[in-house]
């Protein structure tokens, strides 16, 4: 909890990308603030992969790490706590919190990250994050070789399966209803013996997450190690959208090459922005936006 009420900065999220940005700031000596839930999306993951020195790491360690490195920095102060609402005064802005608690900074980097839309099928949401996952990069060494299935159709269904393909020759494409191929996606997927399942998938069977089964809405079980997921998504926050800031046609939020939304003074990092969903490039971008909004204070005081 923090006595101070006025910052330079605001960073709405204080995992990956929120915390490095955070880094970034103090140690440039500017006064931020992190508002965080401590709710991460990835809460149920038990391992994050593909982040060179942390491959194989629990999540939750990582961020721990991190937030006891960004701590030392005297400048950056934290509140445990969700971020309601938002709007513009004067030259910066008010972020109210679930607890009626009030902050004005002048600048805003939201790294509230999105979340899943999960499915209403029995048994997903206990394996989501575990052994029903998103993505071949940070998962798919896990279950190389093993039967795996993908929940999706389509363009996305068919790009899925073309990178699973190459971690295991078992593939299954549940397409959850009439599959939706070109002639030449059927052929390419029949020739690398990827099977088309139409039926609609009803449950997940499994132990602590982990899947043993799937089974469809006429009874039939399929087995299965892994199930990717093609899912929708939405903001995590709110408070973007409230502010009037823009988002793409796949609904993350609109920035420039510097991180910028179309708002001045309001930054966007991390998995809010783009679909490379992963702690690598959460770190990268924060790390960059809190060059950048560092560089817009400096050449508003210098």
């Amino acid at each position: 909890m923090t006595a101070n009420t006025d910052f330079e900065v605001i960073i709405i999220g204080g995992s990956y990308a929120g915390l490095s940005a955070a880094l970034a700031l103090g140690r440039s000596l500017r006064k931020v603030l992190v508002i965080d839930s401590e709710k991460p999306c990835n809460i149920q993951t038990p391992h994050s992969h593909n982040f060179l020195t942390q491959d194989g790491q629990t999540p939750a360690a990582i961020s721990t790490l991190a937030k006891k490195q960004v701590k030392k920095y005297g400048t950056v102060a934290f509140f445990q706590g969700i971020a309601t609402r938002g709007i513009k005064m004067g030259e910066g802005f008010e972020i109210t919190t679930d607890k009626q608690k009030k902050f004005t900074a002048r600048k805003l980097i939201f790294a509230t990250g999105i979340k899943d839309v999960l499915p209403p099928i029995k048994g997903f949401a206990e394996c989501w994050g575990i052994s029903a996952i998103h993505c071949p990069y940070c998962h798919g060494y896990e279950f190389k070789g093993k039967p795996t299935g993908i929940l999706a159709n389509g363009e996305r269904g068919f790009h899925l399966a073309s990178l699973v393909h190459n971690l295991t020759n078992n593939v299954t494409l549940l397409t959850n209803g009439k599959a939706d191929f070109t002639k030449e996606q059927i052929a390419k997927l029949n020739r690398h013996k990827i099977e088309i399942i139409e039926k609609v998938l009803t449950e997940v069977e499994h132990e602590m997450g982990k899947i043993n089964q799937v089974v469809f809405d006429d009874g039939t079980k399929k087995g299965l190690d892994a199930l990717y997921a093609a899912l929708p998504f939405v903001q995590h926050s709110e408070i973007p959208d409230s502010l009037g800031c823009e988002l793409t046609e796949q609904g993350y939020i609109k920035v420039s090459a510097m991180q910028e939304t179309n708002i001045e003074g309001v930054f966007a990092c991390g998995d809010n922005t783009n679909m490379m969903r992963s702690v690598a490039n959460a770190v990268y971008s924060g790390n960059l936006t809190g060059a950048v909004v560092n560089g817009k204070l400096t050449v508003e005081k210098f």
